[in-house]
C-alpha cells in the first residue's frame, strides 16, 4: 500500500478481527501474459447496485480511525459492513463477491485502486495506463492487454491526481503533465486532457524490490562474468562513465549496479528529474528537480542542482538521466576533479551518444564552437555502456566503447566489447557473443596507479576465450 490519507468519508468504523494475507490466486495463462487477479466486482450485480453499495460503505467509514487501520484489518471490517448492508438491503452477494468489492473499496482508501494487483506482481516491469478502459502491463519485455479497468474517467483522474499530490507535484488540465513517483521509488509520468485524447494517460515503471548488482544482471544474460568483471574494474579506478540506451532499456537499472562498486567512503551526491536511484552506500545526498508553481515560478531545473552540488563537496556526482543544458555542467564536473561520476542518455549506439551530449551542450546557448564542446567531452568521458532491449525481450550490454582521443573533428572510438547476434534458441531468446578489442586503452595509466593493470588484461583475454 502507498500509504495516502483516504479521502473523508462517513461517521464510525465497524469492529472485526485480523485478515490473514489476501490470496493472490494463480495466475492464468502463460506467465508472460499476466492476468489481473482482480475481476469487476460483483460482476453479476448492475452497476446501479454496487454503485450504491460503495457509497453506503463509505458513508458509513470515519477517516481518521481509516486512516490509522492496517490494511488486513481494515479488509476485514469492510467484508463484514458489506455483508450487514446487503443484508439491510436485501441485496443478494456471495462471499467471493463480497471480498471482491472489499479489496475493491480498500485499494481505492488507501492505494491506488484497481492498479495495487499488478504493483504486487513481481513479474511486471511497467503499467501503462490509456485511458479508464485500456490498461497494459510489460512482463519478461513483452506488452500485453492486463484484464484491469477502472469504474470511469473520473476514477482514474483521482488516482493520478493522488499521485501527484503526494510528491507536491500539480496535474491538471492547467497543467496537464507531470512527472512523479510512487513511495516505492517507482517512477510514474502522468498526461492529462486536452493533451491526452482518450482520456488520462498514466505510465508507471516500477521500483526493483529486489537488489540488483552485476552479478545478478550475468544471471539475467544481460552481460558475461568477464564483461561485469571490466565494469568493476572501471568503477574501482573512478572513470567517468556514461550509460546509453533507449527507454526501458536497463540504463538505471545498470547505472544503480555500477553504483554499488562505489567505496562506501565517498560523499555521492545524486540530482534526479524524479528520484528512482536505488543507491544502497552510506553516504548519498539526493537532490530532485521541482517544477514550476501556479503563478509559473519557482521552478529548479537539473542545470541548477548540478551547479549547486559542485559546492557539497561531492567525491561522485550521479545525474540520473542527462537531457538538456545541465550536460555542460556534468562535463565541467567530470573535467574538474569529480572523477568516477556516472550518468545516462538516451540514444541508439555510443557514438550517437556522444553527439547527443554534444546537442545537449548547444542548448545551453553559450555560443561554444564545436571542436570546443568535443574536446571537453574528450577531456571528461572515459567510457561509454551501451544497453538495448532486444526483440526477444532480453535487456543486453551491446557495446562498451572507450572514448580514445580525436582524428580531427571526430572522435577515435575503441570497442572494448560489441555483441553479436549468432541466432536464436527454440524458445525464441537470442544466442550471442561478444567480440573483444585487444588495445590497450587509453586509461591504461590509471589502471596501473590503482594496482588493476593485470586484472584488466586476464578479464579482457577471459572475455576473448569465450568468443
Amino acid at each position: 500500500m502507498t500509504g495516502f490519507r483516504p479521502p473523508a468519508f462517513g461517521r464510525r468504523v465497524v469492529k472485526g478481527g485480523p485478515l490473514s494475507a489476501p490470496d493472490r490466486g494463480a495466475p492464468t495463462g502463460q506467465p508472460q501474459h499476466p492476468v489481473a487477479r482482480v475481476e469487476p466486482a460483483g460482476a453479476s450485480l448492475p452497476f446501479e447496485i454496487l454503485a450504491d453499495l460503495r457509497a453506503i460503505c463509505l458513508d458509513r467509514l470515519d477517516p481518521a480511525a481509516v486512516a490509522a487501520m492496517a490494511p488486513e484489518r481494515l479488509r476485514t471490517d469492510m467484508e463484514r459492513l458489506i455483508s450487514e448492508i446487503a443484508t439491510e438491503r436485501r441485496i443478494q452477494l456471495n462471499s467471493r463477491e463480497q471480498k471482491i468489492l472489499a479489496e475493491e473499496l480498500v485499494f481505492d482508501m488507501l492505494g491506488l485502486g484497481p492498479l495495487e494487483p499488478l504493483l504486487d506482481d513481481d513479474r511486471i516491469s511497467e503499467i501503462m495506463v490509456n485511458g479508464p478502459d485500456n490498461v497494459f502491463v510489460e512482463s519478461k519485455g513483452r506488452l500485453v492487454a492486463s484484464g484491469v479497468r477502472f469504474r470511469d474517467t473520473a476514477h482514474l483522474v483521482a488516482i493520478c491526481q493522488r499521485i501527484a499530490s503526494a510528491v507536491g507535484r500539480r496535474i491538471d488540465e492547467a497543467s496537464p503533465m507531470a512527472d512523479a513517483r510512487l513511495r516505492d521509488g517507482s517512477r510514474v509520468n502522468i498526461v492529462f486532457p486536452p493533451l491526452a485524447l482518450d482520456g488520462p494517460y498514466l505510465t508507471i515503471r516500477k521500483f526493483g524490490r529486489q537488489i540488483i548488482d552485476l552479478e545478478r544482471l550475468v544471471a539475467f544474460g544481460s552481460l558475461t562474468a568477464p564483461v561485469a568483471r571490466v565494469l568493476r574494474i572501471a568503477a574501482q579506478v573512478r572513470l567517468n562513465i556514461i550509460v546509453s540506451g533507449g527507454t526501458g532499456a536497463g540504463k538505471t537499472t545498470l547505472l544503480n549496479a555500477l553504483s554499488r562498486l562505489i567505496d562506501a567512503s565517498e560523499r555521492v551526491i545524486t540530482i534526479e528529474d524524479a528520484a528512482e536511484l536505488q543507491l544502497q552506500k552510506p553516504h548519498v545526498v539526493r537532490l530532485e528537480t521541482r517544477p514550476a508553481n501556479l503563478e509559473g515560478g519557482g521552478e529548479i531545473a537539473q542545470r541548477e542542482l548540478m551547479r549547486n552540488a559542485l559546492r557539497m563537496r561531492p567525491d561522485r556526482i550521479i545525474i540520473g538521466e542527462c537531457r538538456g543544458q545541465e550536460a555542460f555542467d556534468m562535463l565541467q564536473a567530470m573535467n574538474t576533479g569529480h572523477d568516477g561520476s556516472m550518468s545516462t542518455v538516451h540514444a541508439n549506439t555510443t557514438r550517437d551518444a556522444l553527439t547527443r551530449i554534444e546537442n545537449m551542450v548547444q542548448m545551453g546557448n553559450m555560443g561554444l564552437p564545436s571542436h570546443a564542446i568535443r574536446h571537453q567531452i574528450l577531456g571528461a568521458i572515459d567510457l561509454i555502456i551501451q544497453v538495448e532491449r532486444q526483440r526477444d525481450g532480453g535487456r543486453r550490454i551491446v557495446q562498451v566503447t572507450e572514448i580514445c582521443g580525436m582524428d580531427g573533428d571526430v572522435f577515435t572510438l575503441n570497442d572494448i566489447f560489441r555483441f553479436e547476434v549468432q541466432g536464436e534458441s527454440p524458445d525464441g531468446r537470442l544466442i550471442g557473443r561478444y567480440t573483444v578489442s585487444r588495445v590497450p586503452p587509453s586509461f591504461m595509466r590509471r589502471l596501473a596507479c590503482f594496482g588493476l593493470e593485470r586484472e584488466w588484461h586476464a578479464a579482457v583475454e577471459q572475455a576473448a576465450g569465450e568468443c
